[in-house]
């Protein structure tokens, strides 16, 4: 067995070679991230800076009226199964304080395929191929095996309007940089009278421009509620907005991808667009109540019989 000194000799004599002959012994890798050029610049900033930004982000938007192409998915990656639906336009109309409408149409046809509004603790969701209405509350905690149900425009609107910090939550800053990432995260939580703190959302802030790339919301229990991603970030009516807004709702079991194809924003959106009417003759279900029966078929309707003439 080699002595202890020689061992220690050995790995200096080791050391000494790297440094006069550096390209024998060390290796040089150079770091690139997801998104960004080869050697990116990171911008250094404090938890404040990101408190701000994020809420003179919230702020810079009153309302919008968007056209977008919706990429809605039904499953989850736990369950190992997910089916998405191409092709389907949507147009989102939106108003502070938390009013929010949401149309979706059918690939190539563009018939209706749902109409859904909240102007704040309630909903409305129109479904024409079922002739279904239904009418619930935005924090139902009920979840439905019929995944259309799950739906709810607050979901939409949590996600495209980030929200700033609000009084009763407080803020951690964590920095996540390494070879993949490059972001700050904002962890806010709430903590109660008792002492125990909650987790309600997480916003991850890109260290390359500071925008915002990511957001979970979650419940009380920590279980991700909501995890919205987002990218190519660009201006409109000279405000920042992302292109593409990818919503993932792992337990209502559904996602969709947003992606903006025009937006007009602080152009205002009049008071009747937020209403939403059930059409005469549709079926009504309120959420959390058993669903009301169908109606029974309609009898077809019996020729009168012609009367023989005597000849």
């Amino acid at each position: 067995m080699m002595p202890r000194w020689r061992v220690r000799a050995l790995l200096l004599l080791i050391f000494l070679s790297a440094l006069a002959f550096p390209g024998c012994v060390i290796r040089r890798r150079i770091i690139t991230r997801r998104g960004s050029n080869p050697t990116p610049v990171l911008i250094t900033a404090d938890k404040q800076t990101l408190i701000d930004r994020l809420a003179a982000q919230y702020q810079a938007i009153q309302s919008f009226s968007a056209t977008v192409d919706m990429t809605p998915a039904v499953g989850s990656s736990e369950k190992s199964k997910i089916t998405e639906y191409k092709d389907v336009r949507g147009y989102i109309l939106f108003r502070k304080p938390s009013d929010i409408r949401i149309i979706g149409l059918y690939p190539v046809v563009r018939n209706k395929a749902f109409d859904m509004v909240s102007t704040g603790h309630n909903f409305r969701l129109y479904l024409p191929s079922q002739n279904r209405f239904i009418v619930g509350t935005n924090d139902l905690a009920t979840h439905s095996k019929n995944k259309i149900e799950n739906l709810r425009p607050q979901h939409f609107l949590e996600a495209m309007m980030v929200a700033p910090v609000q009084p009763d939550e407080k803020t951690i800053l964590v920095n996540l940089t390494d070879e993949d990432n490059a972001a700050y995260i904002l962890q806010l939580v709430h903590v109660l009278p008792g002492g125990q703190i909650l987790a309600d959302r997480s916003i991850w802030f890109s260290r390359i421009n500071l925008h915002i790339i990511r957001q979970f919301v979650y419940d009380k229990e920590g279980n991700i509620l909501t995890d919205a991603r987002y990218g190519d970030w660009q201006n409109y009516d000279n405000i920042p907005f992302p292109k593409t807004i990818d919503i993932t709702r792992p337990q209502d079991d559904y996602a969709v991808v947003l992606t903006v194809v025009k937006i007009e924003i602080n152009r205002g959106v009049p008071d009747d667009k937020f209403v939403l009417q059930q059409p005469e003759g549709s079926q009504l279900q309120v959420l959390g109540q058993p669903a009301p029966p169908a109606p029974p078929p309609v009898p077809p309707r019996k020729g009168k019989k012609k009367k023989k003439k005597n000849t």
